[in-house]
């Protein structure tokens, strides 16, 4: 009966590796993974950018201590976005006009009709009103996210307490990037829509209104190079 495993022969194939360092070399040399590239290193756009330590900030280049629930171990946010808060503009004077009104009133015969303990309910009625309609809009803005990672986009569509939709693409199945910039305040502010049609399940992802559309669109583009870089240089390993 032939024997299955030789125990003589596995003893000589050890010691014929052990007595070749460059053997083993070369073996440790394959079974190690190769080291991921920080985005600085191929990102010029990114390496002139500090990393934003404000959780508030509507752009956030390489955020500190940001993550989200899907992230992966090696996976680093590269960019962090929301909208330009100039787009809470008619929100924040329709706030401010409201915080004021009951002042406006009580110089008025407006609430003269009512007794005095119903016209203080009017106003902590009115106030709590208020409260409730500055914290939608904050929330819907601090939580409607475009996240860019060095892997893939990610879009958080938070529409409200109950709701929410996100949307993700790889960098890889990016197939273009398109920036829309319109109106005078879009143009002086800087702010505006990136489109980026994809070839996965979410055709197209926007990036609606943000800060500097141009250099989102320019970090993409660097993403999408290296990227292809990463493939070219493992079909020829």
């Amino acid at each position: 009966m032939p024997e299955i495993f030789d125990s003589a022969t596995n003893k000589k194939t050890q010691k014929n590796l052990s007595s070749n360092p460059q053997t083993l070399k070369n073996s440790k040399k394959k079974r190690r993974p190769k080291k991921k590239k920080k985005v600085d290193e191929y990102s010029e756009t990114l390496r002139q950018e500090n990393p934003e330590k404000n959780p508030v900030k509507s752009f956030a280049p390489k955020p500190e201590k940001v993550s989200f629930d899907s992230q992966m171990e090696d996976e680093e946010i590269v960019l962090m976005l929301r909208p330009h808060p100039i787009t809470k503009l008619k929100a924040i004077i329709i706030a401010i006009l409201a915080i004021f009104g009951p002042l406006l009133f009580s110089s008025t015969p407006f609430l003269d009709f009512l007794p005095g303990k119903f016209s203080l309910a009017a106003v902590i009625g009115w106030y709590m009103l208020t409260l409730s309609f500055i914290l939608e809009n904050f929330l819907t803005w601090f939580f409607n996210v475009f996240i860019i990672t060095d892997e893939r986009l990610i879009d958080v569509d938070f529409s409200s307490l109950i709701f929410k939709k996100v949307s993700s693409a790889k960098i890889e199945n990016i197939e273009d990037v398109t920036v829309a910039t319109g109106g005078v305040l879009a143009s002086i502010v800087d702010f505006g829509t990136v489109f980026i049609q994809t070839s996965a399940e979410v055709p197209e992802i926007e990036f609606e209104y943000v800060p500097h559309p141009n250099k989102v669109a320019k970090v993409l583009n660097e993403l999408i190079l290296e990227e292809e870089r990463e493939k070219i240089e493992g079909r020829v390993s």
